[in-house]
């Protein structure tokens, strides 16, 4: 057992989740080149890459790709066993609010099924959702936001993580579209205009930065703040919407936004959006709090993300 660091296995975790070193650094509050010598040490570990670099980015190995769920599951687990048991926390009787912040489209698929998990055993126990207009750590350190979700940002690297589902953008037309007609190439997609979803009113993102590398480069006539909006006008226009494919996977007809539209995969390549929930490190160890993130990630493995 001397030979064992549990560290290893938290950093592997991150690190898969990531796909990026100075990404599994910030989850992990730790500096790149501290994670990079954690890599190093994982390879000789492993006798495997795990990540090895792929254009500007990396790329998981075979057997890193296959180790990641049990890799997530074990890391999920002797966390659980380093932490305060929470058994004896009393749910029925249980009296409080939590403010989770999340962004528009998670609070479609999401605020229902949570909702309904969290009442059917704490019955007291009240949500409060709240915008997610940034990505600003402060709601969180000052206490007026118990648990975020969203994709991590790198203002606040103390911020303690879980990760809870992995997304990525496809492209949404109405039915019928012109776009439908044949094979969705580069060029076809650029040829039409666009809506697109941004906080702070940005036109361009990773796909323009994938067409540009091609030589190609899309109009885009429409920004708004949310995806649901970015679907309606999809549906009601000859645009073509830019969203999560989560955003057409919640149950059949539940928002009519998504009725009447088609989800295509885009012709080029585009990072992954990993999911997580976040909160403060004071709260790693309040029994509620602790409940309030199990019961987060449960209600998102039971929808299949």
């Amino acid at each position: 057992m001397d030979a064992l660091d549990m560290n290893l296995l938290a950093a592997l975790d991150a690190l898969l989740a990531e796909g990026s070193v100075t990404g599994a650094a910030r989850r992990l509050g730790l500096s790149p080149s501290a994670m990079s010598r954690t890599l190093t040490r994982l390879r000789a570990a492993t006798g495997d890459p795990l990540l090895v670099r792929a254009g500007r980015g990396l790329a998981p190995t075979p057997r890193a790709a296959g180790l990641r769920e049990q890799v997530h599951q074990l890391a999920r687990d002797v966390r659980g066993v380093l932490s305060p048991h929470v058994g004896d926390l009393d749910l029925a009787s249980l009296e409080r609010t939590f403010a989770i912040r999340a962004g528009e489209g998670f609070i479609e698929l999401f605020s229902a099924p949570l909702v309904a998990a969290v009442t059917a055993i704490a019955p007291h126990v009240r949500l409060r959702f709240a915008p997610k207009p940034d990505k600003d750590a402060l709601p969180l350190r000052d206490g007026q936001i118990d648990l975020e979700i969203g994709v991590l940002g790198a203002s606040a690297p103390e911020v303690r993580t879980r990760f809870l589902f992995r997304d990525g953008f496809i492209g949404v037309v109405r039915i019928g579209h012109p776009l439908l007609e044949a094979p969705i190439t580069p060029e076809r997609y650029a040829a039409h205009r666009h809506v697109v979803v941004a906080r702070k009113g940005r036109f361009t993102g990773p796909v323009d930065e994938a067409l540009e590398a091609l030589g190609l480069r899309r109009e885009i006539v429409a920004v708004v703040p949310g995806f649901p909006s970015a679907l309606r006008i999809a549906r009601d226009t000859d645009l073509v919407a830019l969203v999560p494919r989560s955003s057409l996977s919640g149950p059949p007809g539940a928002d009519p936004a998504t009725l009447g539209v088609v989800g295509f995969p885009l012709p080029v390549p585009t990072p992954p959006i990993v999911i997580s929930a976040m909160w403060h490190p004071r709260m790693d160890a309040d029994p509620g709090h602790a409940w309030l993130r199990d019961t987060v990630v449960g209600v998102c493995h039971a929808a299949g993300r």
